[in-house]
């Protein structure tokens, strides 16, 4: 039943278009995946996107259960002249790099941070390397080998694990969302050693970048690609979310198998702060109960959904799926209290109206209840 959501420290686009294999963008609100046309020849020259997750994030992450799944989520916006087919490659980066303040508007350029030819900035000249490194892991793709790519734009590992795919179709929303689990199971080394890397490897964020092929065909674009970073004043920036199935069955042997069903959120506070992790619960009860004579209420009597029920979140405004119904990993869970489920308020943007949504599965088939159950998170 667990949904944890953690947001980028840093990220950043470099470009390997002659004229701005030095520009730092590390303040843009935008990432982007695109080959442009140099300005004096007909080649196509690609961009890459980095990204970072903070080391003491990532271990509290990991701390929770060491049964996730783990996403890298990237949210769509103005794509451009896109290809049927776009097919993405992420790896974990080898290398520190600074992100700098510039951005693709400046004029001239402003290179405080890394770029398509170095990891820090134009002043101390670290250069991106395309050589071995070691076990497991190579450099960028080299010009030796390409012809017209220039050297740089990256370090990263290669190799079983390392590299993660994932295939967009321009019919479709374009979200990047991919399972990195086999990367962040390498960033801790007490729990993931292997006899490769037996200390686990470094964290330098994820990069990604189109994959060879089309990196590589001079040719042509393939697009234009857009993400919100985490500059963003919108509700998308990126996030690593970690899933997890923590959920508890116990007491629905009496679960509500058949019937109408009234569904109340109580001890809602309807205001969180970003550092809280709270339990929601739910009165389950039926809508039409049989008549008894009882010397108590029956609003007293604990009720409880089955075994094949969910929650989600939804903003309030935007109605956009934050935490959709996944059989997996928003189960509801039950105990003699009746059933129940835990929100980490981090996962959320702060400053921001939530709604939450419950799903049920009985013999009479799938209810949704959605009853204006809403939330505030603030800072």
């Amino acid at each position: 039943m667990a949904y944890y959501s953690i947001f980028p420290e840093k990220d950043t686009t470099i470009y390997s278009h002659p004229d701005k294999n030095l520009l730092n963008t590390g303040n843009d609100e935008i990432l982007e995946l695109v080959k442009e046309k140099g300005s004096n020849n007909d080649l196509y020259y690609p961009s890459r996107i980095l990204i970072q997750f903070s080391d003491s994030h990532i271990q509290t992450a990991i701390n929770k259960s060491n049964q996730f799944t783990a996403s890298l989520q990237l949210f769509s916006t103005e794509h451009k002249n896109l290809s049927s087919t776009q097919d993405i490659e992420i790896y974990p980066i080898f290398r520190i790099w600074n992100e700098g303040t510039g951005r693709f508007s400046n004029n001239p350029i402003l290179s405080d941070g890394c770029s398509w030819e170095y990891r820090n900035n134009d002043t101390l000249k670290t250069s991106w390397l395309t050589s071995e490194f070691g076990v497991g892991s190579t450099g960028s793709i080299d010009n030796s080998i390409v012809g017209y790519v220039p050297r740089g734009g990256g370090e990263w590992y290669t190799g079983s694990g390392f590299e993660v795919n994932q295939t967009l179709t321009s019919d479709t929303l374009l979200d990047i969302n991919a399972n990195v689990t086999s990367i962040l199971r390498k960033y801790s080394a007490s729990l993931y050693a292997s006899q490769t890397y037996p200390t686990g490897i470094p964290n330098y964020g994820f990069i990604l970048k189109y994959s060879d092929n089309i990196e590589t065909n001079i040719s042509g674009s393939n697009g234009d690609l857009k993400y919100f970073s985490v500059d963003t004043h919108t509700i998308f920036p990126p996030k690593l979310t970690f899933k997890w199935d923590d959920s508890i069955h116990n007491f629905q042997s009496s679960a509500k198998t058949n019937g109408e069903l009234n569904v109340s959120l109580y001890r809602n506070k309807e205001e969180y702060k970003t550092d809280e992790e709270v339990i929601f619960r739910l009165n389950v009860r039926d809508k039409y109960p049989n008549r008894t004579f009882v010397t108590s209420s029956n609003y007293l009597n604990v009720g409880y959904f089955t075994t094949a029920s969910y929650y989600s979140i939804r903003d309030a405004h935007t109605e956009e799926i934050i935490i959709p119904f996944d059989d997996n990993c928003t189960k509801l869970s039950a105990d003699n209290e009746g059933m129940y489920f835990k929100i980490f308020m981090n996962g959320l943007q702060p400053e921001r109206y939530y709604r939450l949504l419950f799903k049920h599965i009985n013999n009479d088939g799938t209810e949704i209840f959605d009853n204006n159950y809403h939330f505030k998170v603030v800072r």
